[in-house]
Order: C-alpha cells, then structure tokens, then sequence
C-alpha cells in the first residue's frame, strides 16, 4: 500500500512544489539558459530542444532525491539515444539505450522501495565490497563496450570510451543510492562536452547539446551537495 501510494504521488506538479527557491531558480536558470542556445542554434532541432529540458528536470528532481527525477531519465535516455544514432556516436546511442536508460528504469524501483520520505529516496552507504564489485564491473563492462564501438567504427573512440566508464559508475551509483553518482555524472558530462564539441565542428545543430552538458556539470554538482546534506539530515533523525 504504501509503495503504491508513492507511484501514485509522481506528480511532476508536487515534485515541482517541493523544490526550494535556490532549486527554483538553477532549473528557472536553466531553462533558460536552454532555450537562449536553441533560439540562437541555426537549424534548430526540437528532438535536441526537448531532450535537454526532460534532462535538466530529471537532474533537479533526482537531486532532491525524488524517483520522478528517474523516470524522467529513462525519457531522456531514449531521446539522447535517437540523437547519438544520427550523428553516428554509437557508443552513447548503445550506452543511453542499453545501460542508463535500463539502469534508471531499475534506480525507480530501488528508491521506491527505499523511501526517507513521501518524496525523497534514504540515502545509503558504499562499503568496501560494494566499491570492489562495482569497480571490477565497471573494467568489465568498459573492455567489452570498447570492441563493440571499434567494430562500429564509433568517431572519437577514446573519449567514447571514458563515456561509457563514468556513465556505468554513475548510473550503478544512483541504483545503489549514493551521492557519488553525482560525481561521476560530473565527470561524464566533461567527457560529453568535449564530444559534442567535436560534433558541433562539423555541424553547429549540435550546438545546444554543448549548452546542455555544460547545464548538466553544474546541477550535478549541486546534486552531490544536495545529496550530502540529505544524508547528513537522515541520519540525525
């Protein structure tokens, strides 16, 4: 009953509502800052417009630790991945489509059944173990999606590759309910920025991907702080 009370209350209105005026204001300020590079991107491209506004939702609700942020991430995923195939980046179509997006679809189930509050996930602790597991998956996971984008003949491999490995940590670390997921999203949207700089080079509609990432950088780092501070709080009541 109780889990079914939380599927009914993914209401994007009451997550919004939930938001401080600081969150407000960095997805307010985002938004915006979204829409300038669309309007200024020659050839605009909706599909590109809508993936990064679903994805700086999906950010600001996950950094409050609400499971809507997840399932908005699943969307995202699925449009980043129809964007990656059209300009041949194989190793994020595959990665978005066959890793984050299952793995936040999975990061929905595990918040919900493990909930601080109507709206906010209980954070947990990475012990050695799990640290071990996960990084022996993540050399795994790296080594056979590298064979896989060089038989594609993926552009710009080496970086497609680090993609991969900070995409897997990060979406491993938002299953296991850890604030260093937001770490390694971090990283992997320093990684992105440079790829689709390298994009935009040779075709300026993948300008508001840039704008996107960079947008991204910075609310991942505010998950992280968020994160550590709901931590802090759960563990004091």
């Amino acid at each position: 009953k109780k889990r079914g009370k939380e599927l009914h209350n993914m209401n994007i209105l009451k997550s919004i509502k939930n938001l401080n005026k600081y969150e407000l204001a960095l997805w307010f300020g985002s938004m915006a800052l979204l829409l300038a590079a669309f309007i200024i991107t020659p050839n605009k491209d909706v599909l590109n417009f809508a993936a990064t506004l679903i994805g700086v939702t999906s950010l600001i609700l996950n950094a409050k630790g609400d499971a809507l942020g997840q399932v908005l991430m699943v969307i995202f995923s699925v449009l980043y991945g129809i964007i990656s195939f059209r300009f041949r980046y194989y190793g994020e179509m595959i990665t978005s489509l066959g890793m984050t997006a299952p793995i936040a679809a999975m990061s929905v189930i595990t918040w919900i059944r493990n909930p601080y509050s109507d709206r906010e996930v209980r954070v947990s602790h990475m012990n050695l173990k799990k640290w071990i597991i996960l990084i022996i998956s993540t050399v795994i996971v790296t080594w056979i999606f590298y064979y896989i984008l060089r038989y594609f003949e993926t552009p710009n491999l080496p970086l497609s590759t680090i993609s991969i490995t900070t995409s897997f940590m990060a979406a491993s670390l938002t299953m296991l309910r850890s604030p260093y997921y937001a770490i390694f999203y971090s990283l992997n949207d320093i990684v992105l920025i440079a790829l689709w700089v390298l994009a935009t080079m040779e075709n300026p509609i993948y300008y508001s991907m840039i704008m996107c990432f960079s947008i991204f950088l910075i609310n991942d780092l505010y998950g992280f702080y968020s994160w550590k501070k709901m931590r802090k709080r759960q563990e004091e009541w």
